[in-house]
Formats: structure tokens, sequence, C-alpha cells
């Protein structure tokens, strides 16, 4: 079990003005421009929302097996330390058909600080919440079924998370990316035994596998971590210009595919990145608003269809394309 020293909230929000520091320089020079990447269309139409259920900042997205996308908000609540302790009274999970008709929705008086939502193997839905410091398991109809961490404890230990972000399934082990506060992936059995934990990362905001693979969005040491299903080290693939990837899926045959949030000077996007299977950019695109800081990429997902979805937490939506055909060879 790891025992390091945890990486600090203060710490970690210190990175990216560092970086702006390194940017810019100490005698006030401008950063550079934001990276110019080709802007990719899509889906206007996707989902329909009805009345009275607005999206809040929209955190994470999945699909499962019958191509149903799930995607978890906040409802009205804002990222604002520090975090309130009552939870948010509307519903945060909201389950669309392959077509985007809301089917679903539950979640009411749950959750804190909604994170990361999983969708395993067998149909479950896996939340993380940063200000509750739990992890929890519901059936598709949203009964509580499994609850991971101490409510509100934040520790480096087997019982404890700090503020976990992501979970993703390899064989039967839970991996989750925690976190924020703390450095590790931990793994836990499908009925939350902890089994072991490693890494040492600048918040692990995300978590994906392959068939041969383990992928950690290593996102404030701007670099995403590649493993073996054994949890032994194979690459590091650095993020281009030191942005900071938030979201990971991968695309078969080694490939990834990733969302960034920020670029190194600290500003808001939403850039996917389709990465080869030696870790080399194939292609970038932009799926954010128009404007500065309009958008910040944060998780996506990849339906069985081949649509790609990403969420923008403060554009409060969820957006649905295609990768181009030269990206999907």
């Amino acid at each position: 079990m790891l025992m390091r020293k945890p990486f600090s909230t203060i710490a970690a929000r210190a990175l990216p003005a560092l970086a702006l520091l390194t940017l810019s320089g100490c005698n006030g020079a401008a950063p550079p421009p934001p990276e110019k990447v080709a802007k990719l269309a899509v889906d206007a139409g996707w989902p329909t929302i009805p009345a009275g259920a607005k999206f809040g900042e929209v955190s994470a997205v999945d699909v499962d097996a019958q191509g149903n996308v799930w995607v978890l908000h906040r409802a009205g609540r804002e990222w604002i330390e520090p975090f309130p302790k009552e939870p948010i009274a509307e519903n945060t999970v909201f389950k669309f058909s392959p077509d985007g008709e809301l089917i679903a929705r539950w979640g009411a008086g749950m959750f804190i600080m909604p994170h990361g939502l999983s969708i395993d193997p067998a149909g479950k839905v896996w939340i993380t919440d940063t200000g509750l410091e739990q992890v929890f398991r519901f059936s598709p109809e949203g009964k509580l079924e499994l609850t991971l961490g101490e409510k509100g404890v934040s520790r480096q230990d087997p019982g404890h998370f700090g503020r976990p972000a992501d979970v993703a399934f390899v064989g039967s082990r839970v991996l989750v990316a925690d976190g924020y506060v703390n450095t590790r992936v931990a793994e836990f059995s499908p009925e939350g035994t902890f089994l072991k934990d490693w890494g040492n990362f600048r918040i692990a905001h995300a978590v994906a596998v392959d068939d041969a693979h383990i992928y950690v969005a290593d996102r404030e040491n701007a670099r995403i971590e590649v493993y073996d299903h054994a949890a032994k080290p194979l690459a590091t693939w650095p993020s281009p210009e030191g942005n900071h990837t938030y979201g990971l899926k991968p695309l078969g045959g080694g490939r990834l595919l990733a969302v960034e949030g920020r670029d190194a000077a600290d500003r808001k996007r939403a850039i996917v990145r389709v990465y080869s299977a030696n870790g080399l950019v194939e292609a970038s695109y932009d799926v954010g608003l128009p404007g500065e800081n309009a958008s910040l990429g944060h998780d996506l997902a990849i339906g069985p269809d081949g649509h790609v979805y990403v969420t923008d937490v403060p554009g409060g939506r969820v957006v649905r394309f295609r990768l181009p055909d030269e990206a999907v060879p």
C-alpha cells in the first residue's frame, strides 16, 4: 500500500499558475496565443432536454452496452470551495437513448460534488463524489448497492479517498483514480474489498482500460501514463505544449482518444486528441464553444455506433460528434 504524503489541493492549484509563469517568463511577457486546431462540428440537436431538466455543470458521461448515454451533472451547483454540506436537491443522473431522448433521471438528494460516472460490464453505475469523499455503485434504476470510503474524511489508505475522480474496470478489478488530493490509483474487488494501490500522480483525473493497457490522465503533470494490466509502467505520453488531459477512452489497437480541458497557460479549452499506439498525436480537434474560457472539456465516452460524447463543464452541455474518417483507420 502506498503511504505517500497527499498532494495538497493548494499545490494542485498552484501548478497551472507555475506553468503560466514558465510560459510568460519573469518579465511579464504575454503567454503564447491559444493553439489553433481544426474546429469539429457537433450534433446541434442532441440531446433533447425537456423543460425543467436543464443541465448544470456537466461533469461525466459514459455509454452502456445498449448505446444509452449516461450523463452526470451538478444541477445548478458550481465547483466553489469550500463545498456545501447539503446534497444537491435535483436529479443529477440523466439517461438518454441513443437518439437523445431523456428516458430516466435520478440522483436527487444524493451528492455534494458529483464528479465521475462509469458503467461497468454488468451495467452497474459507478459515481465518484469529491465532496463526500466516496465512490458509489448503483443499479441502473438508481438503487444504491455499494459505498466505498468514509463520508467527508480524506486520507490515503484502504478505507478512504482524497477527492476520487474516476472509475474504470479491468477483469474483476475496479480502478479508482484518486484523485485531487491523493496521488494514486486504488484497486478494489467489485464488492468493495481493497486490493492494492499504485502510482504517484498530480491529480489522477481519469483512468481507462483496453485489452492490454491501463491509461491514467496525470492531469497536473500534463501527461498520460501507460501501464500494463499488472500496473507495470510502460510509457509516458506528454501532452502537447504542456496541456492538461482530463478524460481518456481507448480507440482499440493501442490508440487512445483524450480530451484536454486546459492548455499550459491555464486557459480553458475543449481539445480532443487522437494518440497512436506509440503515443504520437495523430489528430487534434476543437469542440469548444466560441469565446475565451467558454468551454472546459472534462470527460468523454465512445458509443458502440462510433459517436463520441464530450462533457463541457462551464458550457453546461454534453456534445456528440463523429471523428473524421482520417482519424478512424
